[in-house]
């Protein structure tokens, strides 16, 4: 199934957290953080604008972002979980 988000919604695949600590240790599940890390996978075309035109979403396909732990809506998508946030949601482009 692809996805389309409407407006300024973005889909994001969350990047799993880090099972090891730099020290080495080895964080059991219930020790790790919700994942606030993500690459982005769909973008839509923007907020429509009340003269009637649409602002332009700042992230692309392929982006990484980090973004709030509780914002947005998770859903299950080919058997893959994945998050839509509104464009506003999203804290920061990480680049590299």
């Amino acid at each position: 199934m692809q996805l389309n988000p409407l407006d300024d919604r973005v889909v994001v695949q969350q990047i799993e957290a880090e099972e090891t600590t730099a020290g080495g240790i080895v964080l059991p599940d219930a020790a790790k953080e919700k994942p606030q890390r993500g690459s982005v996978l769909a973008v839509g075309p923007g907020r429509l604008l009340e003269s009637g035109e649409r602002c332009a979403i700042c992230l692309e396909v392929g982006d990484e972002v980090l973004f709030g732990k509780y914002g947005g809506t998770d859903i299950e998508v080919d058997g893959e979980e994945v998050k839509i946030l509104r464009e506003s949601d999203i804290l920061a482009k990480i680049v590299k």
